[in-house]
């Protein structure tokens, strides 16, 4: 658990009373789901059939410090992505979005005696995720997901959602945050620790790539998820097909760059955030090429030319903003990430710059298949 957000011992016995508020008929059993490095998820058992299952969800209430409007958002959006589905479904497949539920007395949380605040969503049954792509079949589905999100909410104004996390994407603020808590380290430093610090200070140039396009109005402001990873992509176990894009607690107003490169930043690094050997990590363009088959198949009409120009920006950016968010979070004793151990925050910081190096070297091959995958 991430040191300073929940103590075990203070939340144990809430979770089963949260799961109560939720469930139409008795608990038959709660258990931890899911990897997510921020919210404590939950799957919970209500009854004998496979339909009864839900998601519980304790929302971390340092990172969201205003967890209500998680739930408003995902009423306007569950409200218009199910509209739009419905009245343009030409895909011929399953998709289906999670649906906020209600608890007893029909509200769509609950605060718990300690202060702790729960929501619960439905569960995509007959599904799964996985933390790293599995091949470019896989790659090709992570793809037609966010791009298929995109377009159901393409028509959706920006400012009809609120900002769940201000600041959240924004490159140059998160270097303002690390350089606060960099004035504030002082002792020895590791090699690992000044290469981090190195390779942040090089880039800093760089950070204002997407936040100059936007203020200029090359670039809009629309609706995205805001962590389209791709553990966040359930896949039909039957068909091997994408069927829903989860963990909406980020929908927001923002840059649908920050999504694409998110969601190739995660897709094409085959060994995932969390690796025994950072130094081993790279960009696969391959992987690259497929996610971006997916995503253009169905991300059409909305998009301009010069957000195709800047697909390749957000790639690099967003490997170097979050191995920046993991750096930071270190020097600052792990308060906002989940960590296993003391060095857990700089290893994925090292394998995160390592994965900004590799999408760097690559930079023409990556262009050229952005160029060739748009419509």
């Amino acid at each position: 658990m991430t040191k300073g957000y929940t103590s075990r011992g203070r939340t144990a016995d809430y979770t089963s009373a949260a799961a109560r508020r939720f469930a139409k008929t008795g608990i038959a059993e709660v258990r931890a789901f899911g990897t997510g490095n921020v919210n404590d998820t939950f799957l919970v058992s209500a009854g004998a059939t496979r339909e009864s299952r839900f998601i519980l969800q304790r929302i971390n209430r340092r990172v969201f410090s205003r967890p209500e409007l998680i739930t408003q958002n995902l009423r306007a959006l569950t409200s218009h992505v199910s509209k739009r589905f419905i009245q343009n479904q030409t895909t011929g497949r399953r998709w289906e979005t999670p649906v906020p539920l209600l608890t007893d007395d029909s509200s769509d949380h609950w605060i718990d005696p300690a202060g702790f605040f729960w929501r619960a969503m439905s569960f995509i049954e007959d599904s799964k995720s996985f933390d790293t792509v599995l091949d470019a079949a896989h790659a090709t589905e992570v793809g037609f997901a966010i791009g298929l999100f995109h377009d159901l909410v393409s028509d959706l104004p920006a400012d009809s959602l609120k900002d769940t996390l201000e600041g959240f994407h924004i490159t140059p603020r998160y270097v303002l945050s690390y350089e606060k808590v960099l004035s504030k380290t002082d002792g020895p430093l590791s090699a690992d620790v000044r290469f981090c610090m190195d390779f942040i200070d090089r880039r800093k140039g760089f950070a204002t790539v997407l936040e100059n396009a936007k203020a200029d109005g090359t670039l809009p402001l629309r609706i995205i998820h805001g962590d389209p990873k791709v553990s966040n992509v359930m896949i039909d176990t039957r068909t091997g097909l994408a069927v829903s894009l989860v963990d909406l607690d980020t929908v927001k107003p923002g840059l649908v760059h920050y999504d694409i490169g998110d969601c190739l930043r995660s897709s094409c690094n085959p060994l995932g955030e969390d690796p025994n050997s950072p130094d081993r990590v790279r960009f696969e363009p391959e992987l690259c090429r497929a996610l971006l088959k997916g995503y253009f198949s169905v991300a059409k009409g909305f998009l301009t030319r010069s957000d195709h120009e800047f697909i390749y920006d957000s790639i690099r950016l967003i490997a170097y903003e979050l191995g920046m968010r993991f750096f930071t979070d270190y020097l600052a004793g792990d308060i906002y990430f989940k960590v296993k151990d003391r060095e857990h925050n700089l290893r994925r910081a090292l394998a995160q710059f390592r994965l900004t190096e590799s999408i760097e070297s690559l930079e023409k091959a990556l262009r050229a298949i952005i160029r060739n995958a748009a419509p």
